[in-house]
C-alpha cells in the first residue's frame, strides 16, 4: 500500500509517499481501507520529530480517517460487515491506503457527510467533546472561552458549546477567521493580534469571566487566561502552540480565583478510555450531524488535497491559513 512517509525530522519537504506492506488486523480489529484522512497539529509536531507515537502504534501520521471496512480480524463481534462505511479514531496509521482499527473505536458515517467531511470528524470532535464534557463539565449558561477558535477542535467547540446552552467566544488572528467562527455560533470574537482577549473578554462578561477556558496555546497566555478566568473557573490545557515555559506567579493568581486547571492528551489514552468517548459520543452527538435543522452539526472544511500533495498540506497548515480541518484524499 502507499502511505506517508518521512525519513528524518523536519521540514514538510521530506514528506513522499512510499510503498510499505498493507497491515493485517489482530484480534478484535477491522481493516479500514482509507478514503479520507485529516490532518492534525500532531502529525506536524511528530514529523519535526517532537512528537512521538505512543507504544505499540503506527509510525505513520494520521489520527483519523474515513473508508469502507476491507476486512475483519479475528474475534470481532459482528457489529461491522465488509464494505460497511466507517470513520476511525486513530494512534496513527491514517495517511495510508489501509490501516486496522479496533473495532470499538469505529463510528458510523452519519447520513449526508462525504467520506472527506467524515475523516474531519474523529480525532477535531471527540477532543472537544471530551475537553467540553468529559474534563470542562460544561453547564449550560456558561461562558466558554475557546482559543484557536477557527482550527478544526476550535469550530467543532463552537457548535457543541452551543449545544450544551452554553456560549461561545473564541480567539483568532484574523477578521476572517473572527466571522467564520461567529457564524458557526460564536457570541463574540477577539482578535489577539490587535487587542488584549483578556480584557475583551472581562468586558463581554461584564467583569465576571468566563467559567471555561479550552487552551490549546499554554504559556504564553498563562497570565491572560487567569485574568479573565471567573471564580471557580476551569481552564482545561490541551495543546502548548505558545510554549510550554512559565515565568510569573501563576499558582498564587489561579488560587486566588479558586480556578481548576486541567490538562489533557487524548492520543496516549488507553483503549478502555478511548471506547468510553467513542461510544458516548455515538449515542449523544452524533445523530445530530444527520438531524435538519438550527442544531444541526457539520464539520468544517477548509480544503482537500490529493495525499500525493502532502508537503502542501502540511505547510498550508503551519502557515495556520486554514479555518476548519484540512483533509487528503487517497488513491483507490
Amino acid at each position: 500500500m502507499l502511505a506517508v512517509y518521512f525519513d528524518q525530522p523536519g521540514g514538510p519537504e521530506n514528506l513522499y509517499l512510499k510503498e510499505v506492506a498493507k497491515p493485517s488486523p489482530g484480534e478484535g480489529e477491522v481493516l479500514l481501507r482509507v478514503a479520507a484522512s485529516a490532518l492534525n497539529r500532531a502529525d506536524l509536531l511528530q514529523r519535526q520529530g517532537r512528537y512521538a507515537p505512543p507504544p505499540g502504534a503506527s509510525s505513520i501520521l494520521g489520527l483519523e480517517a474515513s473508508g469502507h471496512v476491507a476486512e475483519l480480524g479475528p474475534g470481532c463481534h459482528g457489529h461491522w460487515k465488509v464494505g460497511d462505511l466507517a470513520m476511525a479514531l486513530l494512534s496513527g496509521g491514517g495517511q495510508a491506503q489501509y490501516v486496522t482499527v479496533p473495532e470499538e473505536l469505529l463510528l458510523p458515517i452519519p447520513a449526508g457527510l462525504t467520506l472527506p467531511q467524515a475523516a474531519a470528524i474523529p480525532e477535531a470532535w471527540l477532543t472537544a467533546f471530551q475537553l467540553l464534557h468529559l474534563l470542562g463539565n460544561i453547564q449550560a449558561g456558561d461562558s466558554v472561552l475557546i482559543h484557536a477558535g477557527s482550527s478544526g477542535v476550535g469550530t467543532a467547540a463552537i457548535q457543541l458549546t452551543r449545544m450544551a446552552g452554553a456560549i461561545p467566544l473564541v480567539t483568532a488572528g484574523s477578521q476572517y477567521k473572527l466571522q467564520m467562527a461567529e457564524k458557526l455560533g460564536a457570541a463574540a470574537g477577539f482578535n489577539y493580534k490587535e487587542e488584549d482577549f483578556s480584557e475583551a473578554t472581562l468586558k463581554f462578561t461584564k467583569g465576571a469571566g468566563v467559567n471555561l477556558i479550552l487552551d490549546c496555546i499554554g504559556g504564553s497566555y498563562w497570565e491572560k487566561n487567569v485574568n479573565c478566568l471567573a471564580l471557580d473557573g476551569r481552564w482545561v490545557l490541551y495543546g502548548l502552540m505558545g510554549g510550554a515555559d512559565v515565568n510569573g506567579p501563576l499558582f498564587s493568581k489561579l488560587r486566588l480565583k479558586r480556578g481548576s486547571l486541567i490538562t489533557s492528551l487524548l492520543r496516549s489514552r488507553d483503549k478502555k478510555y478511548k471506547e468510553m468517548l467513542v461510544k458516548a459520543f455515538t449515542e449523544q452527538i452524533l445523530p445530530h450531524f444527520s438531524t435538519e435543522g438550527p442544531q444541526r452539526l457539520m464539520p468544517v472544511l477548509d480544503r482537500v488535497y490529493p495525499v500525493t500533495e502532502i508537503q502542501e498540506a502540511h505547510e498550508y497548515m503551519e502557515a495556520n491559513k486554514n479555518v476548519g480541518k484540512i483533509v487528503l484524499e487517497l488513491p483507490q
